[in-house]
């Protein structure tokens, strides 16, 4: 393994953002400013990830979180020469089980609709269009 995952932390912010906005299919808006992502990690600790190389540079980020009913992720990304490595599969995969021992049985990801790599991405991680938008999966236990 190439890489280390560990929990994002708001001392992350401003590296998490600069990664996010280099990667094609994230699109990042006002609820993505720094007091907002910092609300967002205190209400769901523990549940958004960022995964780094050997130097530390992070090659890959997810936020995610839940309103007390179903989960969400957001912005999930991998540097494009990490991917098909598995990387991304395990960041939804930390995700998926902090959701499920929150006990939250469903979640939620979302997608720009014209993301045909993101879209082949989620399909083979069992995810399905449910009237569109949002695309959900039912988390095993």
């Amino acid at each position: 393994m190439d890489w280390t995952i560990e929990s994002l932390a708001l001392r992350d912010y401003e590296a998490v953002i600069a990664f996010w906005q280099s990667q094609e299919g994230i699109g990042l808006n006002e609820s993505d400013d720094r007091a907002s992502i910092e609300r967002y990690l205190l209400r769901n600790p523990g549940m958004s990830f960022v995964a780094r190389n050997r130097l530390g540079a992070i090659i890959g980020a997810v936020l995610c979180g839940h309103d007390g009913r179903r989960g969400y992720l957001h912005h999930l990304a991998v540097e494009n020469a990490c991917r098909r490595r598995g990387l991304g599969k395990m960041l939804v995969e930390r995700c998926l089980s902090q959701l499920a021992a929150s006990g939250i049985p469903k979640c939620n990801i979302f997608l720009f609709n014209d993301n045909e790599n993101g879209r082949h991405f989620w399909e083979r991680l069992g995810y399905r269009d449910v009237n569109w938008s949002p695309m959900q999966r039912v988390i095993e236990g």
